[in-house]
């Protein structure tokens, strides 16, 4: 087996690699002077190998078709996308849009292909090849777990993140709950956690992405105005396009906790084990 990191996941490749006892594979990334990407892989691929790279800007995504091809004579080509991009674009919303997280899906051939809390499941059926999504919420909350909160509370920016809340929650016995909208007029609207008071605990906001952070900036302040103790932030992939990170600060989160598969200076929480242990159940 040879684990090999693309440009936008060395060191999450480099700790897979160290989950595995193996030594990671170096590769050359280069462009050429008309901006074309160069990609050569520094060894000559085993009978089984693992490419492992974020797709997170178009660059990113032609760096793994190019090492997807530089490897043809593996026996078998196993490629991690820990965060795929294009994959917010699941269906046509308009009239002559494409459906981008399938023609991404499309581009990708390999013998096993895993993801990490896809945006929509249903965009692996897409993939020509056994597709897998991998859930990092059992070890981001083992981290929160480890922080030792006062009296913690897990909660849900809306219902559409709900499941991640809950299974971020339930291993490790800390309550969870998310935001409700309430109409009280025309022009007023309540919201609020919908089961549990807030009132002197800390609040751990949870939700796969965050990007610009606006509607996480708004609930931290709401939660802040209703007794939180301290708010938290806690997502899969630390998007924090343009001034999301100093847009959350301002509104008073306290930290944000976010995993490796993006590499920000946020991404205290790994899941290397989550891939390693997913790549073994294949080899024993």
């Amino acid at each position: 087996m040879k684990i090999i990191g693309g440009p936008a996941s060395q060191a999450l490749a480099t700790r897979v690699a160290r989950e595995m006892n193996i030594e990671p594979t170096l590769c050359e990334f280069n462009r050429f002077p008309d901006g074309e990407i160069y990609t050569r892989i520094m060894e000559e691929p085993m009978d089984e190998v693992t490419i492992i790279q974020s797709t997170t800007t178009d660059s990113d995504l032609m760096a793994l078709l190019l090492m997807i091809d530089a490897c043809e004579d593996a026996q078998v080509v196993n490629v991690v996308i820990p965060y795929m991009g294009y994959a917010r674009q699941d269906k046509k919303f308009k009239c002559g849009e494409p459906i981008s997280a399938r023609a991404v899906a499309r581009a990708i051939s390999a013998d096993r292909i895993f993801t990490v809390n896809i945006h929509k499941p249903s965009i692996l059926n897409y993939f020509s090849s056994d597709a897998f999504d991998l859930d990092a919420s059992e070890v981001i909350g083992k981290y929160i777990s480890s922080l030792q909160l006062k009296d913690p509370l897990i909660v849900a920016p809306d219902t559409g993140a709900m499941t991640l809340a809950e299974n971020t929650a339930k291993g490790v016995g800390i309550q969870y709950d998310h935001l409700e909208k309430t109409r009280l007029s025309g022009d007023t609207v309540n919201i609020k956690t919908k089961n549990m008071d807030v009132c002197g605990r800390d609040v751990v906001l949870v939700d796969d992405m965050i990007a610009t952070g606006g509607t996480m900036a708004e609930s931290i302040k709401l939660l802040k105005s209703q007794g939180a103790r301290e708010v938290y932030l806690a997502c899969v992939h630390p998007v924090l396009a343009k001034n999301a990170v100093l847009r959350l600060f301002n509104a008073g989160v306290r930290d944000i906790i976010a995993t490796d598969t993006l590499e920000k200076a946020q991404s205290s929480v790994s899941v290397a084990s989550l891939i390693a242990g997913s790549i073994k159940n294949f080899q024993n």
